[in-house]
């Protein structure tokens, strides 16, 4: 009995997965007319027609619903078995697919890069920067190998290497009655204009709870949003409210702009936790480990609260 092909059966999920012959093609890097036959191809080893094709758009067959799944686990496991030989080889080799939330990279990145490239030159690192529900679906589908990103998570099969945490400060306007306090306390959150990121980032969630934390009701409206931290504190230094900013970001973000003022919490301070996260039982977890103890050492200058593996 013939086999199909590890081809035939990335081509056919990419199919149940986009549902679009060209989307599909594109999303693989094969061209249309390959893919259409090889998904041809493979109906014609199993003997079960597996898409119903019209002229305006692609239907899974009900065996071919069955079997996208079955196509699915093959080529995750095809994967995994590819990760443990390039794994036993050597470690820190080869390829590494970093994924990093939008309020870490610019931050962080630049002593995360300079420690891969003295530590580890022949490991090729990948950045891919990414919101966070996008991270862990390439960390569980395996497009990613690791992230970098605010925990918890809460994700199952994902295990956390914690890093640091770091407080949150308030960026207001220079002239703002908060100006330059370092006794803020959370309750000022309550009724305060309040300029959040929008919906899907993480730092949005947390300032949120942040904010419940501290008493503000749900009715009381957050101002506006914005699609990055940049955008956040370019409207706070226009005078259209305060924001929440992690203590990493400070110097990036603030310096040099004299419309701006800052102001820290009393103690406890608000803060989040950044970490490494990794496939539970993923093949290079050793590897993992070690880059993490590496990250806290690199990251100890910055004005954060290392955490010890």
């Amino acid at each position: 009995m013939r086999q199909p092909s590890l081809a035939q059966l990335r081509a056919f999920a990419a199919v149940a997965e986009h549902l679009h012959f060209r989307d599909a093609a594109a999303a693989i890097g094969m061209s249309q007319p390959a893919l259409s036959g090889a998904v041809s191809a493979l109906e014609d080893v199993l003997g079960v027609q597996l898409l119903e094709r019209t002229t305006r758009k692609v239907l899974l067959s009900p065996a071919g619903e069955r079997l996208a799944v079955r196509a699915r686990t093959v080529l995750e496991a095809v994967g995994e078995l590819l990760e443990e030989a390039e794994a036993a080889r050597a470690p820190f080799t080869g390829v590494l697919r970093l994924g990093v939330i939008p309020t870490v990279a610019p931050y962080l990145l630049p002593a995360v890069l300079r420690t891969v490239r003295d530590r580890y030159p022949e490991l090729e690192l990948q950045v891919h920067e990414e919101q966070t529900g996008s991270l862990l679906d390439g960390l569980a589908h395996g497009r990613l190998d690791v992230l970098l990103l605010a925990v918890p998570l809460g994700a199952p099969g994902v295990t956390e290497l914690p890093l640091f945490d770091e407080d949150f400060v308030l960026a207001m306007p220079e002239d703002h009655w908060l100006a330059g306090r370092d006794d803020i306390p959370r309750e000022a959150l309550r009724e305060l204009d309040l300029l959040l990121l929008d919906e899907g980032h993480c730092l949005r969630d947390q300032a949120l709870d942040i904010c419940r934390e501290a008493g503000r009701e749900q009715g009381v409206p957050v101002a506006t949003s914005a699609a990055g931290l940049s955008t956040l504190v370019q409207l706070v230094a226009g005078g259209l409210g305060v924001t929440l900013l992690p203590r990493t970001a400070l110097r990036v973000e603030t310096s040099g702009n004299d419309r701006l003022a800052t102001g820290a919490f009393a103690d406890p301070a608000p803060s989040r936790r950044i970490a490494l996260a990794m496939r539970s039982g993923a093949a290079r977890a050793e590897e993992f480990g070690m880059l993490a103890a590496a990250l806290r050492e690199a990251l100890r200058p910055l004005p954060v609260q290392i955490r010890e593996g």
